[in-house]
Order: C-alpha cells, then structure tokens, then sequence
C-alpha cells in the first residue's frame, strides 16, 4: 500500500513554502491519503513500547518536554503498515520532495513518536543546529481529541531579536498561528536560528494522549550525538 498522496505532494511549491512569515513553514492537509491514515491511526505503536521522557535536562534554561517517546533508531517491532510507511518515506519521491523545499541537495531522515499526557507543553525553542527542518504528523481526531484542550504546534515570532540558545517565554513571543493538530493533517518547517515554536499545556483529561510522529531532517554527512534522558 502507499501512503503518500501524489495531488498534496504536487501542490507544494518550494517558493510560497520559502516565503512563509516568520520562517519556512506549512501546515498541510491530506499529506497522506486518507485511507492510509485511517490504517496507521489504527496501528500506531502502542504506549508500551515508549519510553518515559520526563524531567529531561535542557540546554539555556529550557523547561523540559515531557512526554513519552519512542525512537526509529531503536528498531521497535512495528505494525506492517507502519513499516511501509517509513519505507515509502525513506523513497526518492519524499526525499525529493524535501530537498526541494528546503533548498539543500542532501539530507538523512530519523522518525520518532511522541505521546504526551495532560498538563504537559513544549516550551519555545528553536531546534538544533544539526537539524534542517521538521515534519510533524498529527494522529488525534475529533473521535478521540477535543480542540478545547489545545494539542496544535505554535509558529511563533521573535522578530530577528532573540539567540536561539535562550529560554523565552510563551508570552515573550508573538504567535504567528497555531498550526491545525486533528485529522490527517502535518506541519512541515524549516529550522533557522529564529524558528521558535512550542505546545501550550495540554488540557485533555487524564489517560488521554496527544500522539505524533515526527520525521527529523537531519543536514547531510553530519551525524549529531542524540542523548535522551529519561525519568
């Protein structure tokens, strides 16, 4: 089966996604197609098989992200479709897709899913250096995830006046948009040294999980050094 759907991959286009205010960014719809979602909604790896991330030290006097993770490089034991589809994403049509947003001739791909509970954010930050962008796709629906209780990824602007390696507040930023979070939607962006986003606190009742996988575009030949501490 694949799951990439060919009419949203033709419809980006390296100059609008370039353009985009504060820094490269895109919220986009049907990414995958929607059958395909269904199918991996319904065979997202389970809580068991994360590993607890709370507590988690971070650089410049960041708050830590809690939540739990599971990591691609660990090679979990996924379910078909899951493994289909990150062969699909490893392919020449994504990766293609990627160099041409991003404006780079090379690039490698990590994957890892995020499940975080209530009461939990991600406070503002821009990524690491060694990072080229972020693909984020959300896998809550309106089935199982009320908007009220927040989950969307904040685009949010600096005005070319911040060090990346500091530790700002929510309300020392301007938001830009909070990105849509439910159904088969994805946020696709560009990390720069001003590319600030973050998650308000959850507000879901207990036992309820936002859920994500993210695609990590990681610049070519340079191999970073990925330490997760766990609590």
């Amino acid at each position: 089966m694949s799951y990439l759907n060919p009419a949203t991959l033709a419809s980006l286009e390296p100059d609008s996604f370039q353009r985009a205010h504060p820094y490269p960014w895109q919220s986009i719809q049907q990414f995958i197609k929607p059958e395909g979602y269904q199918v991996l909604r319904r065979t997202l790896p389970t809580l068991q098989q994360c590993r607890r991330s709370f507590g988690r030290w971070r650089l410049y006097g960041q708050t830590s992200h809690d939540r739990f993770v599971l990591e691609w490089r660990w090679k979990p034991k996924l379910s078909q479709p899951w493994q289909e589809f990150i062969e699909e994403l490893q392919g020449p049509i994504y990766g293609g897709l990627l160099r041409r947003l991003l404006g780079v001739k090379t690039l490698r791909l990590n994957f890892h899913w995020h499940y975080t509970p209530a009461g939990c954010s991600v406070s503002p930050h821009c990524d690491s250096p060694w990072k080229l962008g972020s693909h984020i796709f959300y896998f809550n629906d309106r089935d199982d995830w009320d908007p009220e209780w927040g989950g969307g990824t904040l685009i949010l602007d600096d005005h070319q006046t911040r060090s990346w390696r500091s530790a700002p507040a929510f309300d020392e930023l301007d938001t830009v948009v909070c990105a849509p979070s439910l159904g088969n939607t994805s946020l696709l962006f560009q990390r720069t040294a001003h590319s600030w986003h973050a998650v308000h606190p959850l507000r879901c009742p207990e036992g309820i999980l936002r859920r994500v996988f993210i695609v990590e575009i990681i610049r070519g030949g340079f191999a970073p050094k990925i330490r997760h501490y766990f609590g």
